[in-house]
């Protein structure tokens, strides 16, 4: 089993920035994907950013560029810089972490709101 626990959501004003983290307990030496997905109201929930255990870090289109994912191995953290924020970015975000065995544990999400 995994924990999840992110933090540092909040209201932001159009072209700020918010940093939101995502901090792995329990078995954790299995993690092996780390990544940020989000829901915004009456849409599906989809892919912000990943990055795998050694390095490399995929983003979704809409946030290349602005968004920077980053994660600690000795602390067990994700990171998601977010800069530039518009308003299309507010959502629930949701810290996702996947196993060598391709078992998936998301965290409990942390608003994001950018006022226009």
């Amino acid at each position: 089993q995994v924990q999840l626990v992110e933090s540092g959501g909040g209201l932001v004003q159009a072209g700020g920035s918010l940093r939101i983290s995502c901090a792995a307990s329990g078995n954790i030496f299995s993690i092996n994907v780390m990544g940020w997905y989000r829901q915004a109201p009456g849409k599906q929930r989809e892919l912000v950013a990943a990055i795998a255990r050694v390095g490399s870090a995929n983003y979704a289109d809409s946030v290349k560029g602005r968004f920077t994912i980053s994660r600690d191995n000795a602390k067990n953290t994700v990171l998601l810089q977010m800069n530039s924020l518009k308003p299309e970015d507010t959502a629930v975000y949701y810290c996702k972490v996947t196993t060598p065995a391709l078992v998936d544990y998301w965290g409990q999400g942390t608003q994001v709101t950018v006022s226009s």
